[in-house]
């Protein structure tokens, strides 16, 4: 039950998310929740492609009543895409250094806004004040990024309860749509905040 109302919660952050994303790229994109699942870290990376896949990734820690982390990756092609389409310049790319300050800018707008509508829904449905912090933007292995992320967390479990967000361009065939990533991980003391918010006994 616990996990449906998660999964339920990632579901309204997505959408929120999904319908930015698609005013700034102004084409539709479609964003679901697959799954919420515990997992160790080890799998959070193998969901992420592995970890020597080279991801664009923002990543933010949220503050407030019910502090967690949250990341949103891309596979460098497709962030590439997005922000060609952002900037206007078709020769730009994520895989080919050095990489435009323009560029890296247009990724963190991206990551700002999509995190931000994310969290406002989260912070809507659940009545308690949470804050997204500075994004930081990384272009790296994901087990380097993920590790990193994970350092706070680290310290007090194995495990993390990670809300998976996947997300394409609703034109695009699933057989060959690349799918970005939201984890939304809260904080092991955080859980019990957000059930208590909604009424939920943990």
């Amino acid at each position: 039950m616990h996990l449906d109302i998660l999964k339920e919660i990632g579901n309204i952050g997505a959408g929120h998310a999904a319908t930015a994303l698609s005013t700034l790229l102004d084409k539709k994109i479609d964003m679901k929740v697959p799954s919420v699942q515990v997992v160790s870290f080890d799998e959070m990376m193998d969901m992420a492609g592995g970890p020597d896949n080279v991801v664009v990734c923002v990543f933010l820690r949220i503050e407030g009543e019910a502090p967690g982390s949250m990341f949103f990756l891309l596979p460098l092609e497709q962030a590439s895409m997005y922000i060609r389409t952002m900037i206007q310049d078709t020769s730009f790319s994520f895989s080919d250094p050095p990489i435009s300050e323009l560029g890296l800018s247009a990724m963190e707008e991206l990551g700002n806004i999509l995190s931000g509508s994310y969290l406002s829904s989260l912070s809507d449905f659940t009545n308690l004040k949470l804050f997204p912090s500075v994004p930081a933007l990384s272009v790296d292995m994901a087990g380097a990024i993920i590790g990193f992320g994970l350092l706070e967390i680290s310290q007090v479990s194995d495990y993390a309860i990670v809300i998976d967000t996947a997300l394409k361009e609703e034109e695009v065939e699933e057989s060959e749509s690349v799918k970005g990533h939201f984890f939304l991980l809260p904080d092991p003391d955080s859980f019990e905040i957000i059930f208590q918010s909604l009424g939920v006994k943990l």
